[in-house]
C-alpha cells in the first residue's frame, strides 16, 4: 500500500478529528507509512484561515482557504505521496463545499476555485444526526468556530455535508459516507482502513 490521499471531513462535533487520529494509529500499527495533516494547514495563511472564521466570511474566507489548500498540496501532500506515504488529511474540499456554501458562496464558485488542486483517492465524510452532534458539542464544552456556535447550525451543517458528498460523487470523486450516530471512532477508523486497503 502506498501513495494514497485520504481526506476526512464532517460537521464540527461529529468526531472527525478523533476518527482521523484513530485511523492514523491503526495504519501505523500495520506498518503503513502515514503522513497526517490537516486543513487549514499550519502555515501562516492556514493559521489566518483557522483563527479567522469570525472575521472572514463568504468569498474572502473561501479564497483564503483555497489559497492555503494549493500551498498545502504543493508543499506537503505531494511530497508525502511521492515518498509512498498514505496521506490522511483532516478536512479538505468536502468541507469547503459544505461550510463556504453554508456561508452563502455559490457552490459552483467554491468548486471552481478548488477543482484544479489534487482530488483525494478517497474522500471520507463522517456525519451523524444533529441531536447526537449537539450532545457531543455540549459535552466537549467549547464551540470552536462560529459554525458551531450559531444556533440551529448543526442540522444545516449536516445537510450541507450530505450535499457535498452527492456533488463530489457526481464529479467522479470516490466518496465513502459513514454515519457516526451510533458507531464509535475506532470502528469507523477500521472501516476506512479497510476501504484504503
Amino acid at each position: 500500500m502506498s501513495g494514497r490521499f485520504v481526506t476526512i471531513d464532517g460537521p464540527g462535533g461529529v468526531g472527525k478529528s478523533t476518527v482521523t487520529a484513530a485511523l492514523v494509529d491503526q495504519l501505523r500499527a500495520e506498518g503503513v507509512p502515514v503522513y497526517a495533516t490537516r486543513e487549514p494547514s499550519s502555515s501562516p495563511i492556514g493559521e489566518l484561515a483557522r483563527h479567522g472564521t469570525d472575521e472572514y466570511r463568504g468569498m474572502v474566507l473561501a479564497c483564503l482557504i483555497a489559497a492555503d489548500r494549493y500551498r498545502h498540496v504543493e508543499e506537503e501532500v505531494r511530497p508525502a505521496l511521492a515518498r509512498g506515504d498514505v496521506v490522511v488529511c483532516d478536512r479538505y474540499i468536502p468541507s469547503s463545499l459544505a461550510l463556504q456554501v453554508m456561508d452563502g458562496v455559490p457552490r459552483d464558485f467554491v468548486w471552481e476555485i478548488n477543482r484544479h488542486t489534487d482530488m483525494p483517492d478517497l474522500a471520507v465524510i463522517v456525519n451523524a444526526t444533529a441531536d447526537v452532534i449537539d450532545k457531543r458539542l455540549s459535552a466537549r464544552g467549547a464551540r470552536h468556530s462560529r459554525y458551531e456556535r450559531e444556533p440551529g447550525n448543526t442540522g444545516r451543517e449536516c445537510a450541507f455535508y450530505f450535499e457535498s458528498a452527492r456533488f463530489l460523487r457526481a464529479a467522479g470523486v470516490r466518496v465513502l459516507s459513514l454515519d457516526a450516530s451510533t458507531v464509535g471512532p475506532e470502528e469507523i477508523a477500521r472501516t476506512i482502513a479497510k476501504a484504503i486497503r
